[in-house]
């Protein structure tokens, strides 16, 4: 009797040791992305020296003049390559617009909004300046020039919503196609994340450095 009832007690705490490891493992796991979000930015943190640039405003370009200056002053100063390096740009709040296209820039008047003026032209900006070398403090430091260099941008999601739907009657249209319009309008190489301050905790995981780029 007393041998039948060991058995059956080992039995039972082995059938829920087993059953517990399973459950125990589901939810160690992390559930993943949900939704529309695209996280393969993050595989993309590989160099040697990581360094996140943060922008907030549009301060005339200068997160991405600081992403041009680490580049090239580490190829300068240790002879280093592209390659060895990775700089993020996060365009959040206010410098999101950044990522845009010209078309949107001009259609929603974003220069005047926010109080843009494009250096060609010494008005308010009616294309997107940080999208040229002649709109730049320094040529080289545009966005298209950096994401050819492997420079990562990311743009929050929530700026975009709010910003898009601010601006929306600036061109007669809903705020819902506003935002539609913003997305579809953003420039190759950046990355809609859920919200800009994500994008800085992420990449800090990942190894990146912080730089506040104003």
């Amino acid at each position: 009797m007393f041998t039948d009832r060991r058995e059956f007690l080992e039995r039972m705490t082995a059938g829920a040791a087993a059953l517990a490891l399973p459950l125990a493992s589901a939810l160690a796991e992390p559930t993943g992305v949900r939704g529309p979000w695209n996280e393969t930015w993050l595989d993309k943190l590989t160099g040697k020296h990581k360094q996140f640039f943060d922008a907030v405003e549009p301060n005339q370009g200068f997160a991405m003049v600081f992403a041009w200056g680490f580049l090239n002053l580490n190829h300068e100063a240790y002879g280093l390559s592209d390659k060895d390096l990775t700089a993020v740009v996060g365009l959040r709040h206010f410098a999101m617009p950044l990522a845009l296209s010209d078309a949107m820039w001009q259609k929603y008047k974003i220069g005047e909004a926010f109080k843009v003026d494009d250096p060609a032209t010494k008005a308010p900006a009616t294309r997107n300046p940080f999208l040229h070398a002649d709109g730049m403090p320094f040529a080289g430091a545009e966005l298209p020039t950096l994401v050819s260099r492997g420079v990562i941008f990311t743009a929050c999601n929530v700026a975009l919503t709010k910003i898009s739907e601010k601006l929306a009657p600036m061109a007669g249209v809903t705020a819902d196609a506003a935002k539609a319009e913003w997305v579809a309008a953003l420039q190759p190489g950046v990355t809609l994340v859920p919200i800009g301050v994500l994008a800085v905790n992420r990449a800090q995981e990942k190894g990146c450095t912080y730089c506040y780029g104003g």
